[in-house]
């Protein structure tokens, strides 16, 4: 059997001897040859380039028996912490309540009871109409329905002393009845000449001025001629600055942490800030997330309230929302900065125990918050590197640049600030 297998070899070896004998056979070596001569700059400049190209790989990424000695780095070391998950919206000042104070009826403007800006109470009377003829109207109301009422007194006497019928006194209860009715109209026709002020707030512009003609309508119309100037619709805007709303979005993902977050009738801390001004911060609770999702933008709609008092917020103003929607449990927390980000994905750093060379471990982010980034994919207690990984390679021997210690920022999470987590 041995004697077989080795005779099977030498025939293989044989034929494979054959077979290169004849390739050989055929290759031009002088055509070669001559080729190189007539290309041996071009030859010569591609061997350059190919020797640099070596020396510069091996510069930056050096065998690690060629490396020098160890490298500084500053570390931590990962510990689990409850991270507050923050969600942070764009969105604007809304009023709690605004109304147009517009006329029930055609009339003109005896007097303007405001000015402009000023902080309104619910019932103040804002605007008085011309009331001449609604109050004359009323007055006679009035006196015809306590006339009726001294003719029911009276048919009640009379019928107790049967001088008139049951049906007489129906007549005069009637009657009395129907002027109380009349006077009570005329009443409600007076009112719509003193328009008050429904709700608390401040009014805005007043566009009308004693002696301006009024009409009832729903389209705010000014026109000025050469003449005159006319307004139609809203005399004025009251709106409700205290407390203020304010209107924002968040994504549809977020939507299941917001659900489980608030339970029953808990509401949702949020911290809001306006304009260029991140140091004034206006805490509210959200009251109220929409019933269904806006497909067009993919979001759902959230309203805050905000208590202001001082009157700072104002309607319209653009805002920056910190919503808190939950809190991550036992997670593990580390700086953004010592997650390195290849085409590969995202890993980091691990000093390891025995011999302090870095290992690459790659990890998942969760979520990414005030410069803490929550990660999963390496042990509890490891050793990472934050300052310095730019320079390292897989293997290279470290050296701390001072005691490894968790950081100031890691030891209490920021209370407010997110991006969103990563789409599994």
């Amino acid at each position: 059997m041995v004697s077989s297998l080795l005779q099977t070899i030498h025939r293989v070896s044989n034929g494979l001897l054959s077979k290169i004998a004849q390739l050989w056979s055929k290759i031009d070596f002088a055509g070669i040859w001559a080729f190189a001569l007539r290309r041996k700059w071009w030859l010569l400049a591609l061997a350059l380039i190919l020797i640099a190209a070596d020396k510069t790989y091996d510069h930056f990424n050096p065998p690690a028996s060629k490396r020098g000695g160890p490298q500084t780095v500053s570390s931590v070391i990962v510990e689990r912490k409850d991270v507050p998950f923050v969600i942070e919206a764009t969105g604007t000042i809304a009023a709690a309540s605004i109304v147009d104070i517009r006329p029930q009826i055609t009339n003109i403007v005896s007097k303007v009871n405001i000015t402009e800006g000023q902080i309104v109470k619910k019932g103040d009377l804002l605007f008085t109409l011309d009331d001449r003829t609604d109050k004359a109207n009323f007055d006679r109301a009035k006196a015809l329905a306590n006339d009726a009422q001294r003719q029911l007194a009276r048919a009640k006497e009379l019928v107790a002393k049967n001088f008139i019928s049951k049906a007489g006194l129906d007549t005069a209860e009637a009657n009395a009845a129907s002027t109380q009715a009349a006077a009570r109209a005329a009443e409600v026709q007076l009112s719509f000449n003193y328009l008050r002020s429904p709700i608390d707030g401040r009014a805005g512009i007043i566009n009308v001025f004693p002696g301006s003609l009024v009409q009832a309508s729903n389209v705010v119309v000014s026109s000025t001629s050469s003449t005159a100037t006319s307004t139609t619709g809203a005399m004025v805007t009251i709106t409700q600055l205290d407390p203020i709303n304010v209107a924002f979005i968040i994504p549809e993902r977020d939507i299941p942490l917001l659900t489980a977050a608030r339970k029953g009738d808990t509401q949702l801390p949020v911290t809001v800030t306006v304009g260029n001004v991140d140091k004034t911060q206006y805490a509210g609770l959200v009251y109220v997330i929409d019933n269904q999702v806006d497909p067009v933008i993919g979001a759902v709609r959230l309203k805050a309230r905000l208590d202001n008092k001082n009157g700072a917020l104002i309607p319209g103003q653009f805002a920056r929302v910190k919503l808190e929607a939950s809190t991550l449990r036992d997670v593990m927390l580390l700086p953004s900065q010592a997650v390195i980000i290849n085409p590969k994905g995202r890993f980091v750093y691990v000093v390891e125990k025995d011999d302090d060379k870095v290992v690459m471990k790659p990890v998942k982010v969760l979520y990414e918050y005030q410069g803490n980034a929550v990660i999963e994919g390496i042990d509890t207690g490891s050793r990472v590197v934050v300052e310095g990984g730019q320079n390292l390679r897989p293997g290279t021997k470290v050296r701390e640049a001072k005691p490894a210690n968790t950081p100031k920022a890691l030891a209490k999470p920021a209370p407010t600030a997110p991006a969103a987590p990563e789409k599994k």
